[in-house]
Formats: C-alpha cells, structure tokens, sequence
C-alpha cells in the first residue's frame, strides 16, 4: 500500500536521496543536509501547532511503500508565504505609448518585480521516484493535497498558488537567466537557485533591476521562455489548469515560468471532496477508485483505493488493513475524492 504521510525526522536520508535525484531547477528541495533538516523540523512543529491564521507553517509529506518501507515520494503546502522571507515574482505589465503628432501607438510588455503573492498558500515540492511514475500514483500524490486543504482550510491563505519549473536545458542553464547573469547578478543560474533555496535571499534586493524591465530589449531566446514550463512539468501544470488555476501574468524571476493561481475555495477537488463515515468490514467489490484521507492533523493519512460509495449515504465501508493504514476506526470520518 501507498501512504502519504506528515514528513519525519527518520525520513532525512529519503529526502535527501530526493533532493539529489530531482536535479536542478527544484528549488524547495536544495542539497544541503543543515536546510532539509530544518525543513523537517519546520513540517513536524506544524503538523502539531495550533493555528488561529496561517503565518509561516509548512507542511511536507512524504509518500510511502508500505510493503518495502521506502518513502518514494513527496509533496508539500506552504501554509502563507513571503511571512518572514521576502517572495519575489516579476509581474507581467503592459505601458502604452501613443502620440497624436505622429500618429504612433505602442504597447510594450514589461516585467515588474514585486511580492503580490505574501500571504498566499503554495503548492510546493511535488516529486515522485521514476519507478513509482506509473498508474495513477502521481495524480494522487499530487491531489492528495487538496484533501488536505478541504479538511484545514484555516490554516492557508485563501489564494493558492503553485510555481512551474521554467525552461532549462540538461546543465540547468536558463535562457531566460542568461541576460539577468550578464547585466545584473553576475553567478549562474545554478548558484542562485540554490541560494534562493536556502532562503539566502538578500541578493536579490541587492542585485536585481528596480526598475520596469521592458520585454521587447531582451534577448529572443529569453522573450520566448517568459511563461512557458519546462517538458517535465506540463503534465503537472495540466491537472492544476483542470482544477481551475489560472496564469494571472506572474513569472519565477530566475527562470521565467509561469505561477498559476486559484481560490482556495474554487479549487475543483476541494469543492468536490466528501466526508464519510467508516463502517469497517469486507468491502463491496468496484471499479472506482479514490483518493482516500482521514480528517486529523499530526497523524494524517492518504491513500488511493476502490471504494464503493453512494450518493444517497454518508457512510463507505473500508477493510480493516485499510482502515489500518488510514489510521481510523470505527465510525470515524474519512475524505474521499475521485480519482
């Protein structure tokens, strides 16, 4: 079985083999054993605090093969970001340039930098091990996470977002990066990304342009990437598109990707989760298959199975290895979510 669950402090070597293995461009997840152990001390002090309003809580899962006990995957939600670190986007602008005398008008594209997004929720730190890519074991754990907000909406901010990875090639380089290197920042896609990683931020308010950048000066290569995703992250941008975010014109200030955006409350999956109650016994037999969670905090529990359920009743019957790994007991309510 497939378990998702609150991150640990035993699962550091898993997350590190993570960070390791899901290369550049993957901001959240820097190798560097001092920040992904921070990481997980941050997760497990949010799974357990009591929350009035979203500050700075992070909430990092990991997926988990029961039956060989290796985590074999992860995702996250940023409760409110842009807290105490400063959360920096370009936001796409248009300036319009008209002159009667000559009869000239011009609308020029420009890029903005700002921090419209502070106190935003985030969708973050989705990666799944190759051998595990197969059925529908992505979806899940990407959607997972929408249980999760339906259950604890209190505790995130009423926009979410999510960051796409930008264009790069297979060094990590960035064309979009290129010009910002040249004449602004002076080290390597790579090195910023990482320090962006690590929360060393400063350089950005130090270094970058503070003034409107106008699209049209940069270079062709550079232009052409501006909101577009890397090939590895379209099929996640597709399943966010279904479930209703939306590109509002902000882009990654080092890779030109685009951040898409929906309310909290608007998302698909949070409007159509359900709560059951658990009658555990021997299941009906079907085709349809669930995403599956429990209603609790530090001892959350998501998985994916074939349950038969009715829109007449209010309660699912679950097996007892089932009901086991959801941690839940008779009687107890679960949230359920088509698959």
């Amino acid at each position: 079985m497939l378990i998702i669950r609150p991150i640990c402090a035993s699962d550091y070597e898993a997350l590190y083999g993570i960070a390791v293995e899901s290369g550049h461009g993957f901001t959240s997840l820097p190798v560097n054993e001092d920040l992904l152990r921070s990481k997980i001390a941050r997760a497990e002090a949010s799974f357990t605090k009591d929350v009035k309003k979203p500050f700075d809580e992070g909430y990092l899962m990991v997926l988990e093969d029961t039956t060989t006990k290796e985590v074999v995957g992860t995702c996250g939600i940023e409760a409110a970001v842009g807290m105490e670190d400063a959360f920096y986007h370009y936001r796409l602008g248009t300036e319009v340039y008209h002159s009667k005398q000559i009869a000239v008008r011009n609308e020029v594209e420009t890029l903005t930098l700002c921090h419209d997004y502070t106190g935003a929720a985030e969708l973050c730190t989705l990666f799944l091990k190759d051998a595990y890519r197969k059925g529908n074991n992505g979806r899940m754990l990407s959607r997972s996470r929408f249980l999760f907000l339906a259950q604890h909406q209190h505790r995130f901010g009423e926009t979410v977002i999510a960051e796409m990875r930008g264009v790069s090639d297979e060094k990590g380089d960035s064309p979009f990066y290129e010009w910002l290197q040249k004449h602004f920042l002076g080290i390597d896609f790579v090195e910023a990304d990482y320090l962006s990683g690590l929360g060393k931020k400063a350089f950005m308010a130090e270094m970058m342009p503070r003034s409107p950048v106008y699209v049209c000066m940069l270079p062709k290569k550079a232009q052409n990437v501006i909101g577009e995703v890397h090939s590895n992250t379209k099929p996640a941008l597709r399943l966010l598109q279904a479930e209703g975010f939306k590109f509002r014109n902000y882009v990654d200030i080092f890779d030109g990707g685009p951040t898409v955006e929906c309310s909290l409350t608007d998302i698909k999956s949070v409007k159509r989760s359900r709560l059951l109650t658990v009658e555990i016994g021997k299941m009906p037999r079907t085709d349809t298959s669930f995403i599956i969670s429990n209603t609790k905090l530090a001892d959350y529990r998501a998985t994916a199975a074939k349950l038969s359920i009715s829109d007449e009743h209010d309660n699912v019957v679950l097996s007892p290895e089932l009901a086991q790994g959801l941690m839940v007991e008779n009687g107890q309510q679960i949230r359920v979510l088509s698959l």
